[in-house]
């Protein structure tokens, strides 16, 4: 009797992530849904701030630390983050 095959990403759906640069106005997504194409995994991130902002993204690119990071960070976790100047941001 063979294994069974291991589940790529077992643990994405409901996953939270922090984008490195703001995407479509927002950094806090959570993935609600996913999606398998052959070998891909596909997820749908949606802005925890906005629900109405969503969109999928190839799975493997949430390794991508210069991009996303796991968890919801605070302002100050994110590197290279700019701040307010004058009121304007």
């Amino acid at each position: 009797m063979s294994k069974p095959k291991k589940q790529k990403f077992p643990h994405l759906v409901g996953s939270k992530w922090t984008a490195q640069q703001r995407t479509m106005g927002w950094r806090h997504f959570q993935v609600t849904n996913r999606k398998n194409e052959g070998k891909l995994v596909f997820a749908e991130l949606v802005a925890s701030c906005d629900p109405a902002i969503r969109f999928w993204i190839n799975a493997n690119v949430l390794k991508n630390r210069q991009l996303w990071k796991a968890g919801w960070q605070t302002r100050d976790q994110i590197p290279n983050i700019q701040t307010k100047i004058d009121g304007i941001s």
